[in-house]
């Protein structure tokens, strides 16, 4: 099993005939993705790659059974767009852009929040399960090279950090069950707690690896959980940016990277989530060696 996406999930791209759009297309259907329709408004009629596409979510429902979407509106448009989505009940959406308005995104959420859709994202590379489907840019043009399918699931605020996580992993022979990018924004559809408790009900995740960074509670409040007893399965953590907290005022990469009367800093994380009993780890080449230890697997010479 895996968690979210499979190999027998259909697939629908907003914005498909984007430059962004078309590329990701053409990853996700050589990956194995089934891609089965995308929206543009106003392009309805077009293929990309096969790909029929439609003026708008309601119609393509109408042609096709639909699990997830993945959109690369942007900014200005998301809103229109994400309500179309969602009121088309499609059950999963992956949201890349980033800076998007505040309450256009405090909107997005809540009515996906009462209508029952998942959101991942904003701001998110993607979501894959090596070897079943592959949603978003994650891999570049090689995903084979960074994934292999295996028992280790991650969760990332930073995209391009989690893929450079399934990478150490696969060269020391350590598969993954699913990677979900989060998304560094200050507000997130899918935060830590609700992955933990996914990957906790999924059979083929034996362990569980999460990436941080400065701002947002969502760190502290996965501790909270792991310390409940709720998450009976090993967690390993890597936080980055305590060199964030000499320079107050000082804006640093993703969105969400806000501390506020000292709550989000990295210090804190770490220690909220070694008192629930995370192994909290300095360096990615540390992981493999750790994780191969606690599942009693063997490494490869590659690591």
């Amino acid at each position: 099993m895996s968690i979210l996406l499979d190999e027998n999930t259909r697939v629908l791209v907003q914005a498909i005939t984007g430059t962004q759009g078309r590329m990701d297309v053409q990853r996700m259907l050589r990956y194995g993705t089934k891609v089965v329709a995308g929206v543009t408004p106003g392009k309805g009629g077009q293929e990309v790659d096969g790909i029929p596409v439609y003026d708008s979510c309601a119609e393509a429902v109408r042609h096709h059974q639909i699990d997830a979407a993945i959109s690369y509106v942007p900014p200005r448009a998301l809103k229109a767009s994400s309500l179309d989505l969602i009121e088309a009940g499609v059950p999963l959406l992956a949201i890349s852009a980033e800076r998007i308005p505040i309450h256009d995104l405090a909107v997005i959420l809540g009515e996906a929040r009462k209508a029952g859709v998942r959101v991942v994202g904003p701001n998110t590379l993607g979501i894959v399960s090596p070897g079943k489907a592959l949603i978003g840019g994650i891999g570049g043009e090689r995903p084979d090279r960074a994934l292999l399918r295996g028992p280790v699931g991650i969760m990332s605020k930073s995209g391009g950090m989690g893929a450079e996580i399934c990478w150490t992993l696969t060269r020391a022979g350590i598969g993954q069950s699913t990677y979900v990018s989060v998304g560094g924004e200050a507000m997130s559809g899918t935060a830590f707690p609700e992955l933990l408790e996914l990957f906790e009900r999924d059979p083929e995740t034996r362990a569980v690896i999460l990436f941080g960074e400065t701002g947002t509670l969502y760190e502290e409040e996965a501790a909270r959980l792991i310390r409940s007893g709720a998450i009976t399965k090993p967690v390993f953590a890597i936080i980055v940016g305590r060199f964030t907290e000499a320079l107050p005022g000082v804006r640093f990469g993703h969105g969400g990277t806000i501390i506020e009367g000292g709550a989000g800093t990295p210090s804190a994380k770490i220690r909220a989530l070694e008192d629930a009993g995370v192994t909290v780890l300095r360096r990615l080449s540390e992981l493999p060696v750790h994780i191969a230890a606690t599942l009693g697997m063997p490494l490869s010479k590659a690591s």
